[in-house]
């Protein structure tokens, strides 16, 4: 496309990532989301130059981002003048977020966790649960963040002693369908109180409740822990007591009447001599 005399001069991706601060990856990222509407200038199939008014936009998404964690469906209205309703959207991507930030970075593959000691069944198992998810977008499966972090803790109980015997892997199961109900339990309440109320800072205060509902939860496990505990033995023994035992014993012994306090008593036997028959004669 031929350059008119008034036309600013165009920047390449690496021009427009240098100037902006985001890395071309981002920026093609948001190429694809269509946040460039009618401000990029194609130039051949493959290579695009782009206006330089797009830095400061480049700037501005990046800093929605950061402040307010919205997704960019809700950014791309905002910069259109159309504030996002999505208020779901905008949870999820606050949570998103939250979860990042906690989530440790480190990465294993499914070959370094087999000969670190994983039984690549059990591996298979805890991904059909839903447990871990493996990413698999460079063509290797890879265990990053908490996903790692969990698989990493089954093997620390395994060196600690808890063997298969003791706690076998299918442990997980109530695991997860108690937790799935605090997880909900956690996110109606996020979106019955805090949502409606929360305005332009609803991604902030989501993402900040996410992490601090987590310090809670873990808190409040601590503190139930004993009292369930022997709340469990209490159970436990009065299930094992013997019949007998909760039954009041039985007296061999006919029991003592005891005429009540100002009663008349009943009246002593009367006992009566034998008749005597008629006097013989001598």
């Amino acid at each position: 496309m031929p350059k008119t005399a008034n036309a600013p001069e165009l920047l390449k991706i690496s021009a427009l990532a240098r100037r902006s601060g985001v890395p071309a990856a981002t920026i093609k990222h948001y190429l694809r989301e269509g946040l460039f509407p009618g401000e990029q200038v194609k130039t051949s199939r493959n290579v695009a130059d782009y206006d330089p008014a797009l830095v400061e936009r480049v700037k501005a998404i990046k800093e929605l981002q950061r402040t307010r964690f919205l997704p960019l469906r809700v950014i791309k209205g905002v910069l259109e003048g159309k504030p996002g309703d999505d208020a779901d959207e905008t949870t999820a991507e606050a949570i998103a977020h939250a979860l990042d930030e906690l989530a440790s970075q480190s990465v294993r593959t499914r070959a370094q966790l087999v000969a670190a000691g994983m039984p690549e069944a059990q591996l298979d198992y805890f991904c059909a649960l839903g447990v871990v998810t493996p990413d698999r977008s460079t063509g290797e499966e890879r265990y990053v963040g908490d996903d790692l972090a969990m698989l990493q803790t089954l093997g620390a109980a395994r060196r600690a002693g808890l063997s298969e015997e003791m706690l076998p892997i299918e442990i997980l199961e109530p695991y997860v369908r108690a937790l799935r109900e605090v997880v909900r339990t956690e996110l109606r309440i996020f979106r019955e109180g805090v949502v409606p109320r929360a305005g332009d800072r609803l991604g902030e205060l989501v993402g900040a409740g996410a992490k601090l509902s987590e310090r809670l939860i873990v808190l409040l496990r601590r503190k139930m822990l004993l009292p369930t505990l022997r709340q469990m033995i209490a159970e436990h023994e009065k299930d094992a007591a013997p019949e007998s035992s909760a039954r009041p014993a039985r007296s061999s012994t006919t029991p003592v009447h005891r005429p009540e306090r100002g009663s008349t008593p009943p009246a002593p036997p009367k006992h009566t001599r034998p008749r005597k028959g008629p006097r013989r004669s001598a």
